[in-house]
């Protein structure tokens, strides 16, 4: 039997949810409290650890920031996955605790790999994305019975166009549903154009929701072909989510 075998310690993968503490599931605040040494970055409950801390006992446990900041400071994902790897040899209970769901946009399936090449034990609790959290918390919802029966979630973090891009906007643009766009504030007015160039009617519902689930939220509406230039004049920044379709005028209805 190898060591990795013989590990009784575990690794696990927690989605946050979208940013307020209170919006982890019970199971992932359970496997908080158990754990041994929590990774940890800035997205989502990530940045209200001290809230946490009391629930969790987190004082009595080891935190390491990797933290994760739209266009800002970064650990790279391989360096996350060893020590991962490093903290679960050593015998200890590991949690990750990433923003929203770990396996929406959330890179979860990397770090589950890199542990299961090791043979280490992997355990997911999911969580409430952002991509339908936010929305809801502006008053949006993705779907409503009678006006849209589908909905997409995009990541928005590379141009249309770029090669490694593997979103088409052309396709996007005519699926009659709701399109939520997260990591998209800096290419915003490339998706929209694009999604107009399609053939996205320009006077389709938009809105933006920043800093979505904390007490600094904010959000804006108006029609898709002013969006980006909303964007601009709010002085929107990340983390923020939009959303393209009948469903984001509801709310002003």
């Amino acid at each position: 039997m190898c060591m990795a075998e013989k590990l009784t310690s575990t690794v696990t993968l927690i989605g946050g949810g979208p940013g307020a503490w209170d919006l982890i599931t019970i199971r992932g605040m359970k496997k908080l409290h158990e754990a041994d040494v929590v990774l940890v970055d800035h997205l989502g409950p990530g940045a209200e650890l001290a809230e946490l801390s009391e629930l969790c006992d987190l004082e009595k446990k080891e935190i390491v920031d990797v933290s994760k900041l739209p266009y800002g400071k970064q650990v790279a994902q391989e360096k996350i996955n060893e020590l991962l790897i490093e903290y679960a040899l050593a015998g200890k209970k590991v949690v990750r605790l990433k923003g929203g769901d770990p396996y929406v946009f959330g890179r979860g399936f990397e770090e589950y790999q890199a542990l299961q090449e090791q043979g280490i034990a992997c355990e997911i609790v999911p969580g409430v994305s952002s991509g339908i959290a936010v929305p809801a918390l502006a008053g949006i919802p993705v779907t409503q019975r009678g006006m849209v029966h589908n909905f997409t979630i995009v990541s928005g973090h590379l141009p249309p166009g770029h090669p490694k891009s593997l979103n088409d906007f052309s396709a996007l643009a005519h699926t009659g549903g709701t399109l939520v766009v997260i990591m998209g504030v800096k290419n915003a007015e490339a998706i929209t154009q694009a999604l107009i160039d399609a053939g996205l009617d320009p006077h389709t519902p938009a809105a933006v929701i920043q800093e979505g689930a904390t007490k600094h939220q904010r959000s804006f509406h108006c029609e898709v072909a002013e969006l980006a230039q909303l964007m601009r004049a709010q002085q929107i920044q990340p983390p923020a989510v939009y959303v393209i379709g009948a469903v984001a005028g509801l709310i002003t209805q």
